[in-house]
C-alpha cells in the first residue's frame, strides 16, 4: 500500500505522482476555544501540537503536507487564538499545503490572504493526487478519488476502548484499514464505479478531540459510508500493533 502511518505518530506518509506527502486528518486548532464554550476549561495546546507536526515533517522531509480536512476547529472563519494558532502553524512549514477541505474549514479563505504562501483547498468531496485519494469523509468522496488505488479519509477520529486483566480500561487512538466495499458508494452514486482500492480511515491528529469508539457496541459512525463501506477493515495502534478486525475487537 502506497500509504504508510508514521509509527507512533498519528500522521502517515503517502508516496504518489513523483511527491511524498505528509497526510495528517483533524488537526482542529483552537479547539480549546471550543471547549471553553461548552463550558470545559482547558489552556491553549497550541504550541505542542505545532511542536509534534514539525517534528514529523524534520523526520519525514516531506515535499508536501496533505491537511485531511478539519485544520482548524470554528465552523466559520477562524478567529481569535484560533487564528493565531494556525497562523503560527503557516509561519513555521516550510513546505506547500494541500487542505482538504472539512466540515469544520467551512471559511478559510479570509485567513489565507495573510498566509504569506499558496494553500490549495479542495472541495468537500476531496481529491485525487496520483494513485492515491483524499476526503474528509464528512461527505460522499467524488468518483475520481473512489478511483485511486487507496482512499484516505479523516473525520471519523477512531478510537478504541481497550480493557486489561484487571478490568482496567484505557482509550486509544487507530487507524482503520481495508479493502472497500464498493457497495455503498455504487449505491451513492446509482451505477457502477468500478472501485478497487484500499480505504484508510486516519485517526485524529489532535487528542483532544474525541472519536467514534469503533468496538463499542450502540456507537454510530460518522462518515456516511462507514462503517458498511469498510467491512472487512482491520485497526492499528498508533504504534503499529494490529488488532485486527475492527467491529469484532
Amino acid at each position: 500500500m502506497g500509504v504508510e502511518p508514521v509509527p507512533g505518530h498519528p500522521a502517515a506518509v503517502a508516496s504518489t505522482d513523483g511527491e511524498r506527502l505528509l497526510v495528517v486528518a483533524d488537526y482542529h486548532a483552537g479547539i480549546e476555544r471550543g471547549l471553553r464554550r461548552d463550558g470545559v476549561e482547558l489552556e491553549s495546546d497550541g504550541e505542542t501540537r505545532r511542536q509534534q507536526l514539525l517534528g514529523v515533517v524534520e523526520s519525514t522531509a516531506p515535499d508536501r503536507i496533505v491537511f485531511l480536512g478539519d485544520l482548524g476547529h470554528a465552523i466559520g472563519e477562524p478567529a481569535g487564538e484560533e487564528r493565531e494558532e494556525l497562523l503560527a502553524l503557516f509561519d513555521a512549514i516550510d513546505v506547500p499545503v494541500t487542505l482538504v477541505r472539512g466540515n469544520h474549514d467551512g471559511d478559510f479563505e479570509g485567513l489565507l490572504d495573510d498566509v504569506s504562501f499558496p494553500v490549495t483547498v479542495t472541495p468537500g468531496h476531496g481529491t485525487r493526487i496520483g494513485s492515491v485519494g483524499f476526503a474528509h469523509g464528512h461527505t460522499w468522496p467524488s468518483p475520481d478519488v473512489l478511483s485511486a488505488e487507496v482512499v484516505c479519509v479523516g473525520h471519523e477520529h477512531p478510537v478504541v476502548r481497550l480493557e486489561d486483566e484487571v478490568g482496567g480500561t484505557r482509550v486509544e487512538r487507530v487507524w482503520l484499514r481495508g479493502r472497500v466495499d464498493p457497495g455503498p458508494f455504487e449505491q451513492h452514486y446509482d451505477g457502477a464505479l468500478g472501485i478497487d482500492a484500499d480505504l484508510v480511515v486516519c485517526p485524529a491528529f489532535n487528542d483532544r478531540s474525541g472519536g467514534t469508539w469503533v468496538n463499542v457496541d450502540g456507537q454510530e459512525f460518522l462518515a456516511p459510508f462507514l462503517p458498511e463501506g469498510l467491512a472487512d477493515g482491520e485497526a492499528y495502534l498508533l504504534d503499529g500493533t494490529r488488532l485486527g478486525p475492527y467491529r469484532r475487537l
